[in-house]
């Protein structure tokens, strides 16, 4: 995967700072099918897009112009895609299944790995033949591994580093970072030795925060973050490869995409917003107007990239901000029933699913301290569920996140 941007970018600033971005919607690009979690581009031409709740994989060999459907199982919510060459790539999902193609996305088999990950939410490629895995958001924390081009494949269990892990980021085959979510909060640890031993170099303020995208530029010894908050998104960053953290206010709680084109120039977006700019490297965020439910940006060079949400973004030219159209699609939402309330001494929730899903649902304090992981679950198709909890805690307000595929929300509850 390509790491890092360039300082010559900061000559590009110049068209940017200006009043003009040159991100845009590409109009023909897939959309009205739900969110496409993850873009790969192996060069400037060839890429490909994994929606997930529709479960397909689109290719395009124009720049986006044009986009043809490749794959379309059924059944399976795709978290990732990526590629070493023009040939071989992987494809994670939410569903127990990994799968990689040999020619270039036409056709995908199932990967063998023992033992079998649950899911899959982080993949990078790195050199020639090394690949790397992790997952998932819900527990347990794993890295998987493999130095053959995806022949043969290592396991690493990461339990003893996070709760559960969603990003995967090399330098190099042995020199990467891994984030996710802790005991104690978003966590972002580093390896030095291709997974075999990490360190954490960052931690959040709250249980159920996950660090949710890493950005590497400036020849590797900048770091920028997004944390995925139920209290308060953040960007982190550092300027010291790692040693020390800066911490500002993200647009929105669920925040995940982050891309920077230098130091202070970049944008955020999550499941509840699309494109937020900053010019102060995170001080203050102004709307776009552009774009929803963003997740992935991916930069190739110093004027091209690409960004994945409810459709297919990308950057390049000086469109104007006033040309970007303006998106009122709002996040899918569930169906969700709490009763009775208040509470009395136990918890019923009825869930109405969409799709494939999965749920990790947790108690949380009103200032955002993790009181009880509930459950995970695994939705096999739509349809409504009950769920019921003894509900042993004091009198007071608490809140309920509800963590699923499509994204997080809370509800606040009251224990009489």
């Amino acid at each position: 995967m390509i790491k890092a941007i360039s300082t010559a970018l900061c000559c590009f600033i110049c068209l940017v700072v200006f009043g003009q971005d040159g991100w845009s919607e590409l109009p023909n690009a897939p959309s009205g099918i739900g969110r496409f979690d993850d873009v790969f581009f192996i060069n400037d031409d060839i890429g490909w897009a994994a929606n997930g709740p529709s479960g397909i994989v689109y290719k395009t060999t124009d720049g986006g112009n044009s986009w043809i459907q490749q794959f379309s199982p059924g059944g399976f919510y795709f978290r990732n895609i990526e590629f070493l060459d023009e040939n071989v790539g992987f494809l994670g999902s939410l569903d127990g299944i990994f799968f990689k193609t040999i020619d270039g996305g036409a056709n995908w088999i199932p990967v063998g790995i023992v033992p079998n990950p649950d899911a899959i939410c982080g993949l990078d490629t790195v050199g020639t033949s090394t690949i790397y895995g992790c997952g998932a958001y819900f527990s347990p924390a794993f890295i998987i591994k493999s130095v053959d081009g995806g022949d043969t494949w290592t396991f690493i269990d990461m339990s003893a580093y996070a709760e559960g892990l969603v990003e995967v980021l090399f330098i190099d085959e042995l020199h990467g970072f891994a984030s996710g979510n802790g005991t104690n909060g978003g966590v972002v640890l580093e390896t030095f030795d291709g997974g075999t031993t990490w360190n954490q170099i960052f931690i959040s303020d709250y249980p159920g925060d996950y660090v949710w995208k890493l950005q590497l530029m400036d020849n590797n010894t900048r770091i920028f973050g997004s944390v995925q908050s139920n209290i308060q998104g953040k960007l982190i960053k550092s300027s010291d490869s790692g040693a020390t953290w800066e911490q500002w206010d993200a647009p929105e709680e669920f925040i995940q995409a982050v891309g920077f084109i230098n130091p202070t120039h970049g944008w955020m977006g999550g499941h509840g917003t699309g494109f937020h700019r900053t010019t102060n490297g995170g001080l203050t965020w102004e709307n776009m107007n552009l774009g929803f439910n963003l997740n992935r940006f991916i930069f190739l060079n110093e004027n091209l990239a690409y960004c994945s949400g409810e459709t297919i973004y990308k950057f390049g030219g000086t469109l104007s901000v006033s040309d970007f159209d303006q998106v009122t699609a709002q996040a899918p939402d569930l169906k969700i029933t709490i009763a009775p309330m208040p509470i009395v001494d136990r918890l019923n929730i009825e869930i109405e699913y969409q799709h494939t899903d999965n749920l990790l649902l947790g108690l949380y304090t009103l200032n955002g301290q993790l009181v009880e992981r509930l459950t995970r679950d695994r939705i096999a198709g739509a349809g409504t569920k009950t769920y019921t909890f003894e509900f042993n805690h004091p009198a007071g307000s608490y809140i309920l996140d509800f963590h699923t595929n499509d994204g997080r929300r809370t509800h606040t509850i009251i224990k009489k």
